[in-house]
């Protein structure tokens, strides 16, 4: 284990399965985390190292995890989801493997559905073409932040707009 004693070693194997116990976590989620408590290089290697050879950490696993979860349950694009995955240090080609998944149809219907539950409570009268102008930059500034594509974004706020307008 190097310079640091045993107890060291374990007192990070602990740590390190406390902070999986919460939520998975990606390999240099593990790393960071346990750096940051004071642990040494060595140490911390050995114990990501360890938590790989049990499959308590897989980067591949993780990154499809959090792809389904935020994707389904959170309502993020694609855009976010690979903004999200690469901040906790999920190699470039995980996050693709990762991101193609998500069927680009599904990720238009999730866009719609939040694009018309935005809509619907929002108290703008669509009738009028500065109202209407309004929505569709409110709309479009709320799917851009959950992380969806510029050309999803116009042709969904478009549509839901019209789809609106003509019900009324």
């Amino acid at each position: 284990m190097g310079p640091e004693s045993a107890s060291a070693g374990g007192s990070a194997w602990d740590s390190a399965l406390r902070l999986l116990g919460v939520r998975a976590r990606s390999r240099a989620e593990i790393r960071e985390r346990l750096t940051r408590r004071g642990f040494g290089e060595e140490t911390v290697d050995d114990v990501v190292r360890r938590l790989e050879e049990s499959g308590l950490v897989d980067d591949d696993d993780f990154a499809h995890q959090w792809v389904e979860s935020r994707h389904r349950h959170s309502g993020r694009g694609r855009l976010a989801l690979r903004r999200e995955l690469r901040a906790k240090g999920v190699a470039s080609h995980t996050v693709e493997a990762a991101l193609a998944e998500i069927e680009p149809g599904d990720e238009r219907a999730q866009a719609a559905a939040l694009a018309a539950k935005k809509l619907a409570s929002s108290s703008l009268d669509l009738t009028d073409r500065a109202d209407r102008a309004k929505a569709f930059r409110r709309l479009s500034g709320a799917l851009g932040r959950r992380g969806f594509p510029p050309e999803v974004i116009s042709s969904v706020v478009s549509e839901t707009i019209a789809d609106a307008h003509s019900n009324e």
